[in-house]
């Protein structure tokens, strides 16, 4: 019986491999049936940071572009938003992997230059979301007008001032191109509209806690009994925006003083709601994850994407919170 049993596999066995239905071996053409379905492109999307709400909503930007267009895409992220060492890592092994295409955010216009055009000259296609390089030429640079939008910031703030004051910046980190653009923008901005810039020299860091305390330094310096000396006060991004504001809180200062501030979170938004906070400027974080990974795709299958592409950006107050226009901006 164990004999005829051997046998009798053996032999079903070998009529199934010449049956011309069965998987071919890996790297050999098969033999018969259906074509081989295409392998899934490999997309590389590498953020500044997870953990704002900014690079959250990116991510689901990408995901929803991943699946509808049938790409695999690998989100990886430095731990810490001023980590330069570990995004320059994370491009250097992506490029060892040999992924198709790479669509990064560089947290430094300079350092991410060098690992950026290693990437390229290893035949790796690089498209650059949100923030600008140096020295490097992607397929296509998808972000905010942020200096024109840091000029915006500027005019809402002066009109909320009456067009004269004092106001201070917190900027964010040296060397993340987005938000230098803002603050430079917010200060050409600032002199055209009557505004005086008493103090911009003061960067809150990578995270709300530095942000904070980089804020509540800025309170005491311009504390004046129970009040500032400044009337408005301008800051690039959420992490900046969110210790500024808890940084008033904690003055008691709070909607005393008028802020402007950049990007979205529950807390903010709720701020802006009560009238705590003037106003913030709604980048697009979810349009721009959606179009790095399809404009990557495009790239990949020989259509030219267009070299730049403005993402977008609106002023949210109190007025028009609740529009449509605004809650498409809003964490999805």
């Amino acid at each position: 019986m164990w004999k005829f049993g051997l046998v009798g596999a053996l032999l079903l066995a070998t009529l199934a491999g010449c049956s011309g239905g069965g998987q071919a071996a890996s790297g050999e053409a098969p033999t018969g049936g259906n074509a081989p379905t295409a392998a899934k492109k490999r997309i590389a999307f590498i953020p500044k940071g997870a953990t704002h709400e900014f690079w959250k909503t990116m991510q689901a930007g990408a995901e929803k572009a991943a699946s509808e267009k049938g790409v695999e895409l690998i989100w990886k992220a430095p731990l810490k938003e001023d980590d330069r060492a570990e995004q320059i890592k994370v491009v250097e092994n992506f490029t060892v992997d040999k992924v198709d295409g790479i669509v990064l955010a560089p947290l430094d216009e300079n350092a991410l230059a060098v690992p950026g055009n290693e990437a390229i000259a290893a035949g790796i296609p690089v498209l650059i979301v949100d923030s600008g390089i140096k020295g490097l030429e992607p397929i296509s640079f998808i972000a905010t007008d942020n200096y024109a939008a840091g000029k915006t910031s500027a005019e809402r703030l002066a009109k909320a001032m009456g067009g004269k004051g004092k106001v201070i910046v917190l900027r964010y980190l040296e060397g993340s191109a987005s938000t230098m653009a803002r603050e430079q923008g917010f200060l050409d901005g600032a002199k055209e509209f009557g505004l005086e810039v008493v103090s911009s020299e003061q960067y809150g860091g990578a995270t709300r806690e530095s942000a904070q305390t980089a804020s509540e330094n800025l309170i005491s310096r311009f504390k004046e009994g129970d009040t500032l000396s400044v009337q408005g006060i301008f800051a690039p991004n959420e992490s900046t925006t969110f210790g500024m504001m808890r940084a008033l809180e904690g003055a008691g200062l709070l909607g005393k003083v008028k802020l402007v501030g950049f990007d979205s979170s529950q807390e903010l938004l709720a701020a802006v709601r009560e009238g705590k906070i003037e106003g913030l400027l709604l980048q697009d974080p979810f349009k721009m994850g959606y179009l790095g990974v399809t404009k990557m795709l495009e790239h990949l299958n020989g259509t030219k994407p267009e070299p730049k592409i403005d993402s977008g950006a609106v002023f949210v107050d109190k007025t028009n919170i609740d529009s449509e226009e605004v809650k498409a901006l809003l964490p999805k």
